[in-house]
């Protein structure tokens, strides 16, 4: 067996050698994860491999990863805002600069994205033939035609590739003739967008930086994104779910009876929307499950529309035809469409010493019972969750007699939770709100002595004794 059959390639890193090692590259890319994720676990052999294949590019790529579960570690994870796993980060010029890996998962991929990525951040195109390989005609690439590769915009089209790179590719040409669509002649300067959607390329002249960022975009996202299986789409999905805009959602069966019509109206309707803010999917239900779940959906309600306000607030429209999407999305925005809240079903019986709250039942438990309630907002499958899970049984049972103060425990996954009240960055997030009213973010030691302390230091006294049997199990007989 030859020692590289045993080397590992992804390093490890931790709190003591993070920063030296990161010093030291101009590029690398570090990941970010926890034992217990399953997603970590299915990219970790495909990240391996990866690394060793980079390690052989010139210069080689260095992959590393952190255990951000790892209590030592947890100063590296709040500083790069780490709230979920696996997360990627690309560290340039020795960690000075900072962007988000948004490239594949699997090893092929990885590697095709980190060697453009370590590379220049646009290439030059100098023949058809340059252009036909950035190019393509399934992602989109941005290239700019100069007269010359120098002056304020040549260098804020390249500032601007810099910075978006992690999510676009970028060409830059002397000669507008060597590119498969737009005016041949031109000589620019002129930005040329090539996608594969809508109109196909666009073009803007202003280069001023966040005009430029702007127009890309814009110009980058379709009218409708489409949500399937093909993995080409992936991008443009991922796109829209990260877009700061309103998100409205159509899920169907896209192969059925009628599946045209609701599409010809859905585009219409996008049409007339277009540059309001609002950004427009069209999802297969098949492909679209875990956007059920997010959602709480079921497949009985398609077709239907969902709508995401910049806020997070839902609305829906459940069992749709063609000529209801127009005057509903029209209702959304004169605020007239009824919001949606995902919630579990409230628990017919709740004896147990932690109660359980759902979005249907918190303000009847938590906000208004005019008692002292700390909250658990937590994951099913979070490891830490379930670490705590005995210690808040514990202060339950120490608080059992005192009827002004109530644990309970909430899944954050399954129901919706008001972000102005809750601010949830990880899991377990817990808050304490008084009886008075006030809602308090516990961040202290996870022991039963600390949280019946700090229960102890800031509670009130109950402003109602109202049972809190009465505030569940409503639909017992």
């Amino acid at each position: 067996m030859s020692d590289d059959d045993d080397k590992e390639f992804v390093l490890t890193l931790d709190r003591s050698n993070f920063t030296d090692t990161v010093n030291k590259h101009d590029f690398i890319v570090v990941e970010f994860y926890a034992p217990w994720c399953g997603h970590c676990k299915k990219l970790a052999p495909e990240f391996e491999q990866a690394a060793s294949v980079l390690s052989s590019n010139e210069p080689p790529v260095i992959l590393a990863k952190v255990d951000a579960n790892e209590e030592v570690n947890r100063d590296l994870a709040t500083q790069f805002q780490i709230s979920g796993f696996p997360t990627l980060k690309i560290l340039r010029n020795g960690g000075k600069k900072i962007q988000d890996y948004k490239g594949p998962r699997d090893a092929e991929g990885i590697v095709k994205y980190l060697k453009k990525q370590s590379g220049p951040a646009s290439a030059e195109i100098k023949s058809a033939e340059d252009a036909t390989n950035l190019i393509g005609d399934k992602k989109i690439v941005i290239v700019g035609i100069f007269p010359k590769f120098s002056g304020e915009e040549y260098e804020n089209f390249i500032a601007v590739a810099e910075k978006l790179r992690p999510e676009y590719e970028f060409g830059h040409t002397l000669e507008a003739k060597h590119l498969p669509r737009g005016e041949s002649s031109v000589s620019g300067p002129v930005v040329r967008l090539f996608k594969p959607f809508d109109e196909l390329f666009v073009e803007s002249k202003d280069f001023k930086v966040d005009d430029l960022e702007k127009f890309i975009g814009e110009a980058s996202t379709p009218l409708v994104t489409v949500f399937n299986n093909d993995p080409s789409n992936h991008p443009f999905v991922v796109k829209f779910f990260n877009s700061e805009n309103a998100k409205a959602m159509l899920f169907m069966n896209l192969n059925g009876e009628g599946a045209d019509a609701f599409e010809s109206k859905y585009r219409e309707v996008s049409e007339k929307n277009k540059g309001q803010a609002i950004n427009f999917l069209l999802g297969d239900v098949e492909a679209s499950q875990g956007a059920f779940q997010y959602f709480g959906l079921q497949e009985s309600q398609v077709p239907l529309i969902v709508i995401q306000n910049t806020k997070g607030d839902k609305f829906l429209k459940t069992n749709l035809e063609p000529e209801h999407i127009a005057p509903w999305v029209e209702d959304f925005k004169a605020g007239k469409a009824q919001q949606y809240k995902k919630s579990e079903p409230i628990p017919q019986k709740n004896n147990e010493p932690v109660k359980v709250v759902v979005a249907d039942s918190l303000q009847e438990i938590v906000m208004d019972s005019g008692k002292n309630v700390l909250l658990e907002l937590y994951a099913p499958w979070c490891g830490h969750c379930k670490k705590l899970a005995p210690i808040l049984d514990d202060v339950a049972i120490h608080f059992e007699k005192d009827t002004d103060v109530v644990i309970a425990k909430l899944d954050a996954t399954a129901n919706d939770i008001p972000s102005e009240t809750f601010d949830v960055q990880g899991y377990p997030t817990l808050y304490f709100k008084t009886a008075s009213g006030d809602v308090i973010a516990y961040d202290g030691d996870r022991t039963k002595e600390d949280i019946i302390d700090f229960i102890s230091k800031n509670r009130d006294k109950a402003v109602e004794n109202k049972p809190l049997e009465e505030t569940q199990g409503k639909d017992e007989l």
